[in-house]
């Protein structure tokens, strides 16, 4: 079967995390919400400590510790903290015990740099289909709550205004993060998720005029950025996450530079101001 190469299913995982990780990037740009993505993926170590203490799924114990982590920034902000204070005393905290707890138990430090940096080319069948069960649910909850969300993001008065609640939908990005989080940690590695969802929805922003547009071109980049990578890395013989971070940002880069070419193009070609004679 095509799904016994190692390499076909590291693909195929990489682009569905990529396909899950671009609209929730996009929401991430727009809101200035890159601290967040990093913290839920910090705390995911203590996820990963927790199922190796109590024997069940890496996915499970990430997916729930993710969750935990944006439920409380969604009941904490606003409550006497700063945002960026409280992520960076629930992430690194989250981190901190997850390491110690990992230290407890005996013969899983190799396996922590897996999940440091990520083992994309060690992804089963089982990792495959629990990663597009996410990618699905991530897609699909994104397609229901889009509207909802965009406006939430655009105008809080106007939300509230049109019966929305910003918090809710808050909380509902937030969760959705934490699924993206589980699902790529076998992908990218818990110190490389957050450069997943944010670079390739910054390299879209050059080329969009509308959210949806970004969103695709953000879907695409980093589906690009991924399999690129993983032959990247299968030539040079190098680690496998941070080589498809890597050539994400080459893309980012390479996007910045043709915006700004276009745009000192279009001002060099626009019509001279009329005179005042």
């Amino acid at each position: 079967m095509i799904l016994d190469d190692f390499l076909v299913r590291a693909a195929l995982a990489g682009v569905g995390v990529a396909f899950s990780a671009a609209p929730l990037g996009c929401f991430v740009v727009w809101r200035r919400m890159a601290y967040f993505g990093d913290a839920t993926a910090h705390a995911a170590i203590l996820g990963v400590a927790l199922s190796l203490v109590l024997s069940t799924s890496i996915f499970a114990g990430v997916l729930v510790i993710a969750m935990v982590m944006a439920t409380l920034v969604s009941l904490l902000s606003g409550r006497g903290y700063a945002m960026d204070t409280l992520l960076g005393v629930l992430a690194h905290s989250a981190l901190a015990f997850g390491l110690v707890a990992v230290s407890f138990v005996s013969g899983v430090r190799i396996d922590l740099m897996a999940y440091l940096f990520g083992d994309i080319l060690a992804v089963g069948k089982s990792d495959l289909v629990l990663i597009w069960f996410g990618v699905v649910f991530v897609l699909g909850l994104m397609r229901w709550r889009w509207s909802n969300l965009l406006m939430a993001t655009l105008n809080t008065d106007l939300a509230y205004a049109c019966g929305i609640d910003p918090r809710r939908e808050q909380l509902v990005l937030n969760l959705a993060l934490a699924v993206v989080v589980a699902v790529a940690i076998k992908v990218v590695g818990v110190l490389l998720i957050a450069a997943l969802l944010i670079i390739p929805a910054a390299a879209a922003r050059t080329f969009s005029r509308t959210p949806e547009v970004m969103a695709l071109l953000a879907a695409v980049t980093g589906a690009l950025a991924t399999i690129g990578g993983l032959q990247a890395a299968y030539w040079l013989d190098t680690p496998t996450g941070p080589t498809i971070v890597s050539l994400a940002t080459i893309l980012f880069m390479s996007s910045g530079f043709v915006g700004l070419t276009r745009r000192r193009l279009s001002r060099g070609m626009s019509p001279p101001g009329r005179g005042s004679g």
